[in-house]
């Protein structure tokens, strides 16, 4: 099990801030977290290397052409781990997880069209092995999407 890592206040004040602009110049970001550059640059590298930020430029799937999303709900026969690795193996698959409840895996989808999400599911998921059902939630508008955990 992974150990928690504790953020004092500036820690998810920097954090805050990067989440806004991952760019944002050191010299820029010390004033607004109270700290001299050289220490944000410390904070910021001590965030990095524990695992707890990375910075990584993030895309719009509409932006990109890429505006049908969904969450399906996928039941498998045997092997549960095993074929959610496989289904992470899939370019359109953005997200795997294995989960307790109804479904065995949930996974959410990113495809151009209907015929792009069609083909995903026809072609690729419904071909691996173990694979019994799969249930499309279709999103029809996404109201929230935030990625600012452990920040408040």
């Amino acid at each position: 099990m992974t150990r928690a890592v504790e953020l004092d206040e500036t820690d998810k004040a920097i954090i805050r801030q990067l989440q806004v602009d991952g760019r944002m110049p050191y010299a820029q970001l010390a004033p607004i977290v109270g700290l001299s550059e050289a220490a944000t640059r410390q904070r910021v590298n001590r965030l990095t290397e524990r695992g707890v930020v990375s910075i990584v430029a993030v895309t719009d799937p509409l932006a990109l052409g890429y505006g049908y999303q969904a969450m399906l709900g996928i039941s498998i026969d045997n092997e549960v781990v095993k074929t959610a690795g496989k289904l992470g193996q899939i370019d359109e698959l953005e997200y795997v997880v294995i989960a307790a409840g109804r479904y065995d895996v949930l996974a959410e989808v990113v495809c151009r069209d209907a015929d792009h999400l069609l083909g995903v599911i026809d072609e690729k998921i419904r071909h691996v092995s173990g694979v019994r059902t799969v249930e499309t939630l279709t999103y029809l508008r996404i109201m929230k999407q935030q990625y600012d955990w452990g920040t408040m």
